[in-house]
């Protein structure tokens, strides 16, 4: 069993990591291809998916802490989840470098609300991860909302994926998926709806970066994790709000394993943050929000 997690010794907090290879059994064969395809489009150095033992080690070698989950979207593509109990005693067991967050398909209902319970009083889960797009629905709709009560009520974060996404890109029709639920206009009902919910937009939200902005500065509870683009690809006025409105507010992430934490580090020190910017974004910022 890993020792305690101590941010102190930390260079940095990832927000924003996948666990993409499947606990305890092999995923279905659309998976693999989705996978596939993914692998491709983010050219991605790896044969097979990394497991989660094999994140932390990659991540206890650099000193980068990982916040880590799958996606739950059953209802929209028949493909079996990971379990959400196995991944989270998986993070225990490293629980030097990985915050496991979890996942449920807001389409599972009352089911989904007592397994959310369930996960954060029993296998101390510290967020929950929505894909929109992957899971089909919009995230302001209401038969989402008592997740969010659960969510909220435990003081939890909730990480939603905003904008374009590489999952399905460049595969027949995007493998089905429609990019117009990741609108992060969305979730600006989501945060006026739930006022104390900790609420993060994850990725450059293209096409609709100043939505995000507009959201992100206009309700004090919501975040931007800066995850799924090399920085170097970062439009300017979002530079501009990481140096200024924003930047008690943006959090690193990577997209482990379609972009490499080394990568995106690397490309981040080139940009014109300010000296005083810096270490909020790559941690002190996701300290405050995970309360640790």
């Amino acid at each position: 069993m890993a020792g305690p997690l101590n941010l102190d010794d930390m260079v940095a907090i990832d927000f924003h990591t996948h666990a993409e290879e499947a606990c305890g059994m092999h995923a279905d064969d659309g998976y693999d291809d989705l996978q596939q395809a993914m692998a491709q489009y983010f050219h991605s150095p790896f044969k097979a998916p990394p497991t989660i033992p094999e994140t932390a080690e990659y991540y206890r070698q650099r000193r980068i802490a990982a916040v880590i989950f799958h996606v739950d979207a059953e209802a929209a593509t028949g493909h079996r989840r990971y379990n959400n109990e196995e991944i989270a005693t998986l993070a225990a067991e490293h629980s030097d470098v990985l915050i496991p967050f979890a996942s449920i398909d807001p389409a599972k209902g009352k089911m989904g609300v007592r397994e959310a319970r369930r996960l954060i009083s029993d296998f101390g889960v510290r967020g929950f991860k929505f894909h929109p797009t992957y899971q089909a629905f919009y995230p302001n709709d209401r038969a989402a909302y008592p997740l969010y009560e659960v969510i909220q009520e435990a003081g939890l974060p909730a990480l939603f994926h905003t904008g374009q996404t590489g999952v399905g890109a460049g595969m027949r029709g995007g493998y089905g998926l429609r990019l117009k639920y990741s609108n992060p206009m969305c979730i600006d009902d989501v945060a006026a709806d739930f006022p104390d919910l900790k609420i993060i937009m994850a990725h450059p939200s293209f096409p609709w970066q100043e939505e995000a902005l507009a959201v992100a500065t206009h309700k004090p509870n919501v975040y931007i994790d800066l995850s799924g683009w090399s920085p170097k690809y970062f439009p300017p006025i979002l530079i501009k709000y990481a140096n200024s409105l924003l930047k008690n507010r943006m959090l690193f992430g990577s997209d482990w394993p379609a972009i490499l934490p080394d990568r995106w580090l690397a490309d981040f020190e080139k940009l014109d943050i300010k000296p005083e910017v810096r270490p909020l974004i790559l941690k002190e910022n996701a300290r405050r929000l995970l309360g640790f």
